[in-house]
């Protein structure tokens, strides 16, 4: 752990913070301000040391130190709120953090009680430091997602959105989840087992707990949150189990953005992007049961013309490539009639298949398939259809990846005919870029990340594959890339190694399983007629370029 980066502890003080509903910065701080003791892994800690039933083995690491400041912490705030203190001297609620006061306390360490089983002892440091150290990190968060510089209004935000969840609760996983982790952390429980069982009056090492359907709590989550809103008076735990019900209901990266965007959320009303999986898996099985039915081969062409707003169903036949006229004929031939309509199903059932493909999540497109659901099933309204499609989205939740309701795997992109020659304007991310080759567009721009705007580049690329093809002809498998093409952006390794190919696309750095970069390294040289070079600070990479002249380079 004696390596251990700023984002790594972060990460850490993320986790423990989360479990146990304080404010993450007093972790950081803490390491920051005391830089003791010394650990078994070679880091520093927290502050922490052995006390009642903690002995010094559950506290001599730096995970160990994290863990148990977090408990302590937590320990300190409801001895402090059992002794009567207000919410205002342990938290400064426009600022967003803790009070000063509090952050005294903290600093002048702390003996837990002897029935105290989670809480160490926390050892005094300069309370100065502490506090410089927890507004420093508590300024990165807030930097780091725009906060605004006051959170008056917050705690009004946070209970006018939690009061309309029972309205807007749908039962979906991830909103249980949102409601269960609000609970525990209200409880001060440290996981989600421990929830559930003080929710059904369970002990947590009960071992039927596991037995029981999640969906079971859903009445207790409601009618405990309803109680917590009543009593909520702004202690940090109470504040905290709050901001994660809005983070996991909103699906927020973090806390910080809950924050951010709880002041633009109009509602606790879940987006109806959550259908998405199940419209997306009602298209890629429709194939499968499309009979050439007149209500089916209806239900698609009314799709399709809302897909592209068109006007009128003629409009959609003849877009769709069909003679109207002869299906809407009095008196029509059979023969005709018959042709029609198999050019019109293979029309119909080609659109259906590119759906998954083209899907945007526009209004449009995703109003024309909730249509499509319901013209299908033959549901009422929009309403029983939505409703169908939510339940479509638990059972795909919960299926099995072999069972029949779980969704279909999504069927590869039909790649376009290969244009005769490659230009910025006709790339194609899985065509091989040599025929019958095996690097691909996606290889040499990083799936994307970086495509040429200059034809001088893409005959570079074109050229680079060709002399790469050769590469994975001799050592018989194929090369894994690594870099390809990186214009500007080359990193400060490359630049340093005066290895500025890549910004003209020429160059190549990759690895092959089960070789050592020296192995490839040998295999290449006596051929390879332009640049050649390894690394010996990353043993597996070999690099190649296509210059016309030869050279050869080890980096140390």
């Amino acid at each position: 752990m004696a390596g251990l980066s700023a984002d790594q502890r972060n990460d850490y003080y993320l986790r423990e913070a989360t479990r146990t509903g304080i404010h993450k910065p007093i972790l950081a701080a803490l390491f920051a301000a005391q830089q003791r003791p010394s650990l078994s892994d070679g880091a520093t800690g927290l502050g922490i040391s052995p006390a009642n039933r903690i002995p010094l083995e559950k506290v001599s690491t730096f995970a160990q130190q994290v863990q148990y400041a977090a408990n302590t912490v937590r320990s300190i705030t409801h001895k402090l709120i059992d002794q009567g203190w207000q919410t205002d001297q342990i938290w400064q609620v426009e600022q967003g953090r803790y009070a000063d006061r509090f952050l005294e306390m903290i600093a002048n360490g702390y003996v837990p009680p002897v029935n105290e089983s989670d809480a160490a002892r926390l050892e005094p440091t300069n309370e100065v430091n502490l506090q410089q150290a927890y507004l420093e990190d508590w300024t990165i968060d807030c930097k780091t997602v725009g906060l605004p510089a006051t959170f008056t209004g917050l705690d009004e935000a946070l209970l006018r959105f939690a009061t309309e969840i029972p309205r807007y609760y749908l039962g979906i996983s991830y909103q249980r989840q949102a409601l269960l982790e609000a609970h525990r952390i209200w409880q001060q429980l440290d996981t989600r087992q421990a929830s559930k069982a003080a929710l059904l009056e369970r002990e947590a090492n009960d071992p039927t707990l596991s037995a029981i359907e999640e969906s079971q709590l859903d009445s207790s989550l409601l009618q405990t949150l309803q109680q917590f809103l009543g009593q909520y008076a702004g202690y940090p735990h109470e504040r905290e189990a709050l901001l994660r019900l809005v983070q996991l209901w909103g699906q927020y990266a973090s806390r910080e953005v809950a924050i951010a965007n709880l002041a633009e959320m109009a509602t606790a009303e879940t987006e109806i992007r959550m259908i998405d999986p199940a419209l997306m898996a009602f298209v890629q099985r429709l194939s499968r049961s499309y009979q050439g039915k007149g209500d089916q081969r209806n239900a698609l062409t009314e799709t399709y013309r809302l897909w592209y707003g068109l006007d009128s169903r003629g409009t959609a036949l003849q877009e769709l490539g069909v003679d109207a006229q002869t299906l809407t004929s009095s008196n029509p031939n059979r023969n005709a009639l018959l042709s029609v309509a198999g050019q019109l199903d293979r029309a119909l059932l080609d659109f259906a298949r590119g759906i998954p493909a083209i899907y945007q999540e526009t209004e449009l497109q995703r109003e024309a398939l909730i249509r499509l659901v319901q013209l299908w099933q033959g549901f009422e309204g929009r309403d029983q259809t939505l409703q169908a499609l939510l339940d479509e989205v638990q059972r795909l939740e919960q299926a099995r990846r072999d069972s029949i309701d779980a969704a279909p795997k999504p069927e590869p992109l039909a790649l376009p005919p290969r244009p005769a020659n490659w230009t910025p304007a006709n790339l194609q991310m899985y065509a091989a870029i040599v025929t019958h080759g095996s690097l691909t567009w996606a290889d040499a721009t990083q799936g994307g990340t970086y495509l040429p705007t200059h034809q001088a580049t893409v005959d570079a690329i074109v050229n680079m594959a060709e002399l790469a093809q050769q590469v994975c002809d001799r050592l018989g498998r194929p090369l894994s890339i690594t870099r390809w093409y990186c214009p500007a952006e080359t990193t400060a390794l490359l630049r340093q190694a005066g290895l500025n190919r890549h910004a003209i696309g020429n160059a190549i750095e990759f690895y092959c399983d089960g070789l050592s970069g020296d192995q490839i390294y040998r295999m290449l040289d006596p051929w390879w007629t332009g640049g050649l070079g390894r690394y010996r600070q990353f043993p597996y990479l070999c690099y190649i370029d296509g210059r016309n002249d030869r050279t050869r380079w080890t980096q140390t």
